[in-house]
């Protein structure tokens, strides 16, 4: 069932269909821990969904382009988008692997991606909604394809923004180190002070130095309604 939501507090609606998925939170606290320079003019958006991130950032940074390859979903985002009145942000519905169909590589400052976060390895254990089989399943695109083509359309210097699962964090500096991303930031998000860590958010750059720092801990139960 469609229907229009707050998208949290940030004083914008959202279009939603509960018999795909909605926002969550994690898309929020990412579009919360990316750091916009005066430089920083370009922002592109994987796996948009129906498009939190570019709708939270739209105010922050002059152009926007997302991606969102589910044509059920990418309409929530458009819809979203008019809704709002936001006219800086490109949705685009193809397969992000498409991208140089659009763009020229080095083209962005900086790239988010809330991406699917489980590998495709036992079927049974898949969504029969196919639509939110894509969404959490590596079953368009796998995380190496994200980080290849993330080092291929930014700039120089260009940041990476991603939030993933702490049990596949090494599998993601692993491949970090092999596109030559340099990892700046780090926090960990956990759902209560006595909890496992649920989420990771990373800020990487292309071509940059190892220079971590780890942030202060994240308790999203200081988010949830």
């Amino acid at each position: 069932m469609k229907e229009i939501n707050d998208l949290y507090d940030y004083g914008y609606k959202i279009v939603q269909n509960s018999n795909y998925f909605k926002f969550s939170l994690d898309s929020m606290l990412l579009a919360n821990f990316v750091s916009i320079n005066m430089s920083d003019s370009k922002l592109l958006d994987f796996c948009t969904g129906n498009c939190p991130i570019p709708i939270i950032l739209a105010n922050s940074i002059k152009n926007i382009a997302a991606f969102e390859v589910q044509k059920e979903i990418y309409e929530l985002g458009d819809e979203s988008l008019k809704l709002n009145n936001i006219n800086n942000v490109k949705l685009i519905n193809d397969d992000i692997k498409n991208i140089g169909n659009y763009y020229d590589e080095g083209y962005f400052d900086i790239i988010t991606c809330n991406p699917p976060y489980f590998k495709v390895i036992d079927s049974s254990k898949i969504n029969e909604n196919s639509v939110k089989a894509i969404a959490r399943h590596e079953i368009l695109i796998k995380l190496e394809d994200i980080v290849s083509l993330a080092y291929k359309y930014l700039r120089d210097k260009g940041k990476l923004y991603i939030v993933y699962r702490p049990d596949r964090l090494m599998e993601l500096l692993k491949l970090f180190d092999k596109y030559k991303f340099g990892i700046k930031k780090l926090q960990c998000c956990y759902n209560s002070s006595d909890s496992l860590s649920s989420m990771i958010l990373i800020e990487a750059m292309k071509n940059g130095q190892d220079d971590l720092k780890i942030l202060a801990p994240l308790y999203t139960e200081n988010y949830r309604r």
